[in-house]
């Protein structure tokens, strides 16, 4: 008996972490599928006319559905569990990717990317639904950098894999290889996936109990939650630029073809993951160190914020310096993004996780949106890339100031702060 009781603990923490692999390849998944489009435009053009503002509309329009199916994908989650929850999303957006192969014109493009928005929009709640669910508050920092390094797994095999496909087998053949993908990931969650009856939260039961009576508007009256969606908003609006338009940017004011995309465009969406992996336990450090967890979030954002304004420098430099300028970049970014979407779980109670991740999601993506749009216009309009970055590079600084100055101090939420939010 005294054996099973000191082993269960290590069962769980092995379990939660093979889980946390699991959903480290769902959103390597999701990331690879919506790199299809942005590396393969250049093949797709021969065959189907494509404009920069016609493109920035693709964009936009993965984004409007990602923004909606965050915020409602969120708090679907809560109410179905991560488990069927992420059966449904994966297989939505697996076939929508696959769609995009069939398109035969724009239109048909522009309903696939808003389809494929529309799944994947769900994902990143439930991955961090995950988390809360199996690892501690002192790991799950690291835990998010490893599920938001699936972002860079994707994004690297991205470029050479498509690269080689597009090159052997035609463009839409590397939309039915990315659904198929997908699909068959829905066969290994689905045998492997448990949720954690024994440690839903780190809070109270009565934590929880109050919490499931918390309306969406009252979730949004948190000043947290507002300050984390306008963070994610700015910081967001220049990640979606970077992430889609980095292979364009290649192809028209650096002369790149498809092999060179192959070669080049990999390097920085590696380093975004080492930023994932760094963010990620740095903070998890702090905390080992006697940091407080408000300390150890906004210490790590902070680092992350001051460096990104490198970008600017991307258009003024040879082209090998910018390909690490981007580096930089993304590695900062992506610290970012997993430290961001950490503090949901640090702060709710599991039964509202979901939801608020959802709108931090929510802000980013509708971020990312609207500046694709701009960036297109600005593009159309005579202005050249030296504009667009100048604006990223000031981004994540707007966003780590608002939370400096207008976040509540991060920490769990206490019996009292909810219910004077239900009272």
């Amino acid at each position: 008996m005294k054996d099973n009781c000191v082993e269960a603990p290590h069962r769980v923490t092995s379990q939660g972490w093979y889980y946390v692999a699991l959903v480290t390849a769902a959103i390597a998944i999701s990331y690879f599928d919506r790199q299809t489009l942005p590396v393969a435009i250049s093949a797709i053009q021969r065959n189907i006319p494509i404009s920069d503002q016609q493109f920035s509309y693709l964009q936009t329009s993965f984004l409007l559905a990602y923004a909606a199916l965050y915020a409602i994908g969120g708090r679907l989650l809560d109410r179905l569990g991560t488990r069927r929850g992420f059966i449904l999303i994966m297989l939505w957006w697996s076939i929508a990717c696959a769609l995009h192969g069939l398109a035969s014109g724009f239109l048909l493009l522009l309903a696939a990317r808003f389809l494929l928005g529309l799944g994947e929009g769900g994902a990143f709640p439930a991955a961090v639904r995950v988390v809360a669910e199996w690892i501690p508050p002192e790991r799950r920092s690291t835990a998010v950098g490893i599920i938001n390094a699936g972002t860079a797994v994707g994004s690297v095999l991205a470029p050479p894999l498509i690269g080689f496909i597009l090159l052997t087998l035609g463009w839409r053949v590397v939309f039915l290889f990315a659904g198929a993908a997908g699909v068959l990931w829905v066969g290994w969650w689905t045998f492997s996936y448990r949720g954690n009856q024994a440690r839903l939260s780190a809070n109270t039961i009565d934590v929880r109990v109050v919490a499931h009576q918390l309306t969406f508007r009252q979730i949004v009256g948190f000043r947290s939650v507002r300050t984390l969606v306008f963070a994610k908003f700015m910081s967001d609006s220049a990640w979606y630029f970077l992430l889609f338009w980095l292979p364009k940017y290649l192809y028209d004011a650096r002369s790149f073809d498809i092999k060179q995309v192959s070669y080049y465009a990999w390097i920085p969406y590696a380093a975004s993951g080492v930023g994932s992996l760094t963010g990620g336990y740095f903070s998890s450090s702090l905390l080992r160190r006697g940091q407080t967890l408000d300390h150890a979030r906004k210490i790590a954002l902070g680092l992350s914020a001051v460096f990104m304004p490198t970008v600017m420098l991307v258009p003024l430099v040879p082209v090998h310096f910018s390909i690490l300028l981007f580096s930089v970049a993304f590695f900062c970014q992506q610290s970012w993004s997993g430290l961001i979407m950490t503090i949901p779980a640090d702060i709710f109670p599991l039964s509202a996780v979901g939801t608020v991740s959802g709108l931090v999601g929510f802000g980013g993506a509708i971020g990312g949106a609207i500046f694709g749009v701009v960036a297109g216009y600005l593009l159309a309009h005579g202005f050249g890339y030296g504009t667009l970055f100048f604006l990223v590079g000031t981004f994540h600084i707007i966003g780590f100031l608002a939370i400096l100055l207008f976040a509540e101090k991060i920490q769990p939420l206490r019996q009292e702060d909810l219910r004077r939010i239900t009272g």
